[in-house]
C-alpha cells in the first residue's frame, strides 16, 4: 500500500520526515525572517536520521528489506508553512508566498542532496546507484535515491500544534466534531494571540468567525489582519495548485496538497483542477468539497447535518412505545461459527412464524469484554427484531463497524469486528434460508437484499460506516488507500 505523495517501486517502503517551519523563524530589526542557518543544520540532521531508520527498521518481508536497502529512498518535507507565512506577514495566496515557497524548498532540496552526498562519502552510495540515473548526470554519489517528499503530516502537525504540510489554515476559528459528537470551538493560536494583543478578542467574536469561516467580509477586523490571516476557503483553486506546483518544482517525490471547494462546487470545477494540476506538473492532487460528507471533523458555520435535511414536523402528542412480541416456549434456528480476532464467535439465530425472532452470541471463551459486548449486541438485535425491525436494517447498522484488530473468516472474507461478524451471520442466514428450511415460506420482511439494487434502503443511507478510531473514537475515513482519522491523525497504514 502506497501513500499518494510517495511513488514507490514494488516492495519499497515509506520513510518520511518533516521539518517544522514554524520554528525556523528569527527576528532581525524588528521583522521576522527565515533562519536559514538553523534550517540547514536541521536538514542535515534529519537526512542522517532518516538514513539511520533504514538500517534500524524491522521489515515484515525479505523483499521489502531488499528493495528498501537497495535504493535507500527517504522523503524529507515540511509542515507549518502557513504558520511561517503568518509570522512573516505574507498572505498565502500572494506572489510573495509563491516566491518564499520556491526559495525555501529549493534550499531544502539542495541541502538534503548535499547531506546525502556527505553520507555517501562516509557510508557509501546506495547499492543500486550504478544502475540508476545518477551516474549519467555526473556529480558526487548519493546515499539515497530520493531525499524530499511533502507529506500531509496529519498526526505530527497536531502533536506540534502547527498547520499541516504546506496547507493553508483550514479556519481561524472552527468547530471540531470529537467523540460522541461533542462540538468544541477552537481558535488558531497565532490569530488568538494577535487578537488579544490588539484588544479585539472576545468569545462572541470567535464564534462569529467560526460561523463566517473567513475574515474578509467581517466588520471590525483590521485590514492588515484580514489580509494575512487567510483560510483554505478564501483561496481560489488555482492559487492552491500554484502553491503545490511551487513546492513540486523542488521535490523529488510528490507533494500532498488538498484543494478545498465550497459546497456548491460543480463537476466542471473539479475537472478544471485536475487539468490544471497536470499542466502545472503536479504529480497528484486531492480535492475536497465542503459538506460532501454527512459528518466531517472540521466545520465552519456549524456542524454539518444531512444536506437538505428539514426540521421534523410538530407532533401533536407523544408516540406510543413499541411492545416486543412475547417469546414462545419453542423456536427453531441455526448456529453459525465465525472466526474473529477475539476468538471463535457462535451466532445462534432463532425464528418463529413471522421471521427471525432473536440472536444469541457466544464467544469461544466465557467472560471478558469481547464476550460481554457480543452478548449485548445480540440482546439489542433481538429486541429490535421482536419489535418489528427488518433484519436487513440490523445488518446495515452492524456491517462495516471496525476495530483495531480485523481478521479473516474461514471463507476468506474479512471480519472487521465482532459486530461485523454478527451482521455477516444474519446476512448468511437470509441468503441460505431456503436451503436450511425447505418448504417454509420466506417472510417478505426477511427477503435478502438484491446485490444489484438496494431499493429497500433510502439512497441517503446506503453508505456503510467504517467504525471508530482506535485512538480517539472519532469516525475514520478512507484516504489514499487506508483508513485515517482526521481528528487525531491515526492511520491504518
Amino acid at each position: 500500500m502506497q501513500c499518494g505523495e510517495q511513488p514507490l517501486l514494488p516492495y519499497e517502503s515509506c520513510n518520511l520526515g518533516s521539518i517544522n517551519l514554524a520554528n525556523m523563524v528569527t527576528t532581525a530589526d524588528g521583522r521576522a525572517r527565515i533562519d536559514y542557518d538553523k534550517l540547514k543544520a536541521t536538514v542535515h540532521t534529519a537526512v542522517r536520521f532518516l538514513d539511520d531508520v533504514i538500517d534500524m527498521n524491522n521489515y515484515p518481508l525479505a523483499e521489502i528489506r531488499h528493495m528498501t536497502m537497495g535504493n535507500r529512498k527517504i522523503g524529507l518535507g515540511v509542515m507549518g508553512f502557513a504558520d511561517l507565512l503568518i509570522r512573516l506577514e505574507i498572505p498565502y495566496d500572494s506572489d510573495e508566498a509563491l516566491a518564499v515557497a520556491q526559495e525555501l524548498m529549493s534550499f531544502v532540496q539542495e541541502e538534503s542532496g548535499g547531506a546525502s552526498c556527505n553520507l555517501a562519502r562516509e557510508r557509501g552510495p546506495f547499492p543500486n546507484y550504478d544502475v540508476s540515473v545518477f551516474p549519467e548526470r555526473g556529480g558526487a554519489a548519493r546515499r539515497n535515491a530520493t531525499t524530499t517528499t511533502i507529506a500531509p503530516t496529519g498526526t505530527i502537525s497536531i502533536i506540534a500544534g502547527v498547520s499541516s504540510g504546506i496547507e493553508p489554515i483550514f479556519a481561524l476559528s472552527y468547530i471540531r466534531n470529537v467523540m460522541d459528537n461533542d462540538h468544541l470551538v477552537e481558535v488558531h493560536p497565532l490569530f488568538d494571540a494577535e487578537m488579544r494583543r490588539r484588544g479585539l478578542y472576545s468569545l462572541e467574536r470567535m464564534t462569529e468567525v467560526s460561523k463566517e469561516g473567513s475574515l474578509r467580509h467581517m466588520e471590525g477586523i483590521p485590514e492588515d489582519i484580514a489580509r494575512v490571516y487567510v483560510t483554505a476557503h478564501d483561496i481560489s483553486p488555482e492559487a492552491h495548485l500554484r502553491m503545490q506546483a511551487a513546492f513540486q518544482k523542488y521535490t523529488e517525490n510528490a507533494v500532498s496538497k488538498t484543494v478545498n471547494f465550497p459546497a456548491d462546487a460543480t463537476r466542471d470545477d473539479i475537472r478544471k483542477v485536475f487539468v490544471l494540476a497536470y499542466r502545472l506538473g503536479c504529480k497528484g492532487v486531492t480535492v475536497y468539497r465542503d459538506k460532501s460528507r454527512e459528518e466531517q471533523v472540521l466545520n465552519i458555520g456549524g456542524v454539518n447535518a444531512k444536506a437538505g435535511a428539514e426540521a421534523p414536523a410538530a407532533v401533536p402528542g407523544p408516540e406510543p412505545f413499541v411492545t416486543p412480541r412475547p417469546r414462545p416456549d419453542t423456536l427453531i434456528g441455526v448456529t453459525k461459527e465465525i472466526k474473529t480476532s477475539c476468538g471463535k464467535l457462535y451466532v445462534t439465530i432463532n425464528r418463529d412464524e413471522k421471521g427471525i425472532f432473536e440472536v444469541f452470541n457466544q464467544m469461544g471463551k466465557a467472560g471478558g469484554c469481547a464476550a460481554s459486548q457480543s452478548e449485548a449486541i445480540g440482546r439489542l438485535a433481538s429486541l429490535a427484531l421482536r419489535s418489528g425491525v427488518q433484519p436487513v436494517m440490523i445488518v446495515k447498522q452492524l456491517k462495516g463497524i471496525s476495530c483495531h484488530l480485523p481478521s479473516w473468516g474461514g471463507n476468506g472474507g474479512k471480519i472487521l469486528s465482532c459486530a461485523d461478524a454478527v451482521s455477516k451471520a444474519i446476512e448468511w442466514y437470509l441468503e441460505n434460508f431456503e436451503a436450511m428450511f425447505p418448504g417454509f415460506p420466506k417472510p417478505v420482511a426477511e427477503a435478502a437484499p438484491n446485490p444489484g439494487k438496494k431499493a429497500s434502503l433510502p439512497s441517503s443511507e446506503e453508505e456503510i460506516a467504517r467504525g471508530a478510531c482506535p485512538d480517539c473514537g472519532s469516525q475514520v475515513e478512507r484516504q489514499e488507500g487506508c483508513l485515517k482519522c482526521r481528528s487525531c491523525g491515526f492511520s491504518e497504514c
